[in-house]
């Protein structure tokens, strides 16, 4: 009996550039466990014609978590000269993020949402891609927001001691599993900070 694939639902918006960006993007399309790769060059599984994109812009990256009999996917920024917006976290060079089952995603003024659907397959998965006419990603004008902008930054007590570097402030990448499942690749584990991510303007 075959198993069911794992699916990512992916939705596109760029604000100006109309569909041509994504005159390419296949709606469907079935990948194996390597690198997903996102990005202008001839060779991005999914290329999107923008001149401010890498030819290798970022990754897709599917892997098996230790005791999960599902792929997880991690998300690495490819580019040098450009960042990657995820959840509220700013990528730069080989950094990347484990994803959860709703992701935002903003990198050169492209706005993405990705829906992790989860299947029984370990050999493959599934990208749906939708393009999208409005913007996926709400801002008001001359204000930053995201996920952590309704939480208040308190000033600190008389006395107290300075917050611990990395505490709830930076995330790890995936932890690698035991077995010979497909691993996120080497280069990633650098540690995030955390960021608030910044007006549509001001994107990389």
């Amino acid at each position: 009996m075959e198993r069911p694939l794992t699916v990512l639902r992916m939705s596109l918006y760029h604000p100006t550039q109309g569909s041509a960006v994504f005159a390419t993007v296949p709606q469907r399309l079935q990948h194996d466990t390597s690198p997903l790769l996102v990005g202008r060059g001839l060779d991005a599984h999914l290329q999107l014609h923008l001149p401010r994109l890498s030819r290798q812009h970022l990754s897709l990256e599917p892997y098996r978590e230790k005791g999960s009999a599902l792929l997880s996917f991690s998300l690495k920024a490819l580019s040098r000269r450009g960042c990657v917006w995820v959840n509220g976290l700013e990528l730069r060079f080989l950094e990347q993020v484990p994803l959860s089952t709703v992701n935002r995603v903003a990198f050169a003024g492209i706005q993405m949402v990705v829906h992790v659907e989860g299947g029984a397959s370990l050999e493959a998965f599934v990208c749906c891609v939708h393009i999208s006419p409005s913007p996926l990603i709400y801002r008001p004008q001359a204000e930053e927001t995201d996920e952590w902008e309704g939480i208040p930054e308190e000033p600190p007590a008389p006395g107290s001691e300075p917050p611990v570097p990395g505490h709830l402030g930076f995330l790890h990448g995936p932890s690698p599993a035991a077995d010979s499942s497909p691993q996120p690749s080497t280069g990633g584990g650098t540690k995030i900070q955390l960021q608030r991510e910044p007006a549509d303007g001001a994107l990389c």
